[in-house]
């Protein structure tokens, strides 16, 4: 991937993130005092932006959004530098995701998701061309396309035409909950031929049954092990770094930088936009992976998935 120019192309999910910041335990029965906001969210969207933010000239970006909101989706895809093509669904609103984020002492901001997906994974096969890979160095999916099947069948005729073409894809595994309803053996066919999986640690552990506990030399095991089916692989660690593993063994580690929390959502995203931006530059693995590291950090210290506006894009 180093060194291949181009643009980036990324299909995935567009939604509307309610992110609601209490400082004490949720109150059952009862109300909890919360800093509450509404800002422009997905995983697809938010790895668009902080591509665009790291240095990529030309992000682009597939999905599916609510006639409601595609408007304002539009502007702020805008705004980041992000060329958007945003279906609009005749039925189904935009997704919305409630963003619950600890803020208490120790938390670590640590965020739980409700999510309605809407119509986020009502992306279609339909909905796909290969003539959006016109100029495109580099595909990502959102892991998010495979838990449904409208947008399974995208996701799997974008990666066919990737193929076809000679374009490399990564996917985000997204989520380790739907991950586990979906099944790892549906997930793992679904995404052969892939280049780069960028898993969680809770979701490379998942996708290899490893133990889930937290010990490094386990997840080196488990890096090890996808690498054999995926060319590349590199697991987002949170405040533990990164690492990044090819044919069976661990390449490269990154420590990840130092950083006062406010909200973790998106900040794997944060990671991901800013490693597929620096490869993309020619950037080698190592270093890939420390700026991913260090756009993690700005993230969790940023309410919402989305990185600064540039000056002259601020509203």
């Amino acid at each position: 991937m180093s060194s291949r120019g181009g643009a980036l192309l990324v299909v995935g999910d567009v939604v509307t993130d309610i992110v609601a910041r209490h400082r004490t335990p949720l109150a059952r029965g009862t109300d909890t005092t919360a800093a509450i906001r509404t800002v422009p969210g997905g995983a697809g969207a938010n790895v668009a932006c902080w591509a665009a933010s790291w240095g990529c000239s030309d992000a682009r970006l597939l999905g599916r959004v609510g006639a409601e909101s595609a408007t304002w989706h539009e502007e702020a895809l805008t705004r980041a530098g992000v060329r958007s093509r945003l279906v609009v669904d005749p039925e189904a609103p935009t997704g919305t995701v409630i963003c619950l984020v600890d803020g208490g002492a120790g938390a670590g901001a640590e965020r739980t998701f409700l999510t309605d997906s809407g119509a986020s994974l009502r992306l279609s096969a339909a909905d796909w061309s290969p003539d959006l890979l016109e100029g495109v160095g580099w595909l990502h999916l959102s892991g998010y396309l495979f838990f449904a099947e409208p947008s399974r069948a995208a996701a799997e005729a974008a990666l066919a035409s990737a193929r076809a073409r000679g374009v490399p894809v990564s996917v985000d595994p997204a989520s380790a909950g739907f991950l586990a309803e979906l099944g790892v053996d549906r997930f793992l066919a679904a995404t052969d031929g892939v280049a780069v999986l960028l898993p969680s640690e809770d979701e490379a552990r998942l996708l290899t049954g490893m133990p889930d506990v937290a010990d490094t030399a386990d997840l080196a095991d488990a890096a090890a092990k996808l690498s054999r089916q995926f060319p590349s692989v590199v697991v987002k660690r949170g405040a533990a770094g990164a690492l990044a593993a090819r044919e069976g063994e661990v390449r490269a580690e990154a420590p990840a930088l130092p950083a006062t929390p406010r909200d973790s959502t998106g900040a794997g995203d944060a990671f991901t936009g800013a490693f597929l931006a620096s490869r993309l530059r020619g950037a080698g693995l190592r270093e890939a992976l420390a700026e991913g590291c260090r756009a993690g950090a700005s993230a969790v210290e940023r309410v919402g998935g989305r990185p600064p506006l540039p000056a002259a894009a601020a509203p």
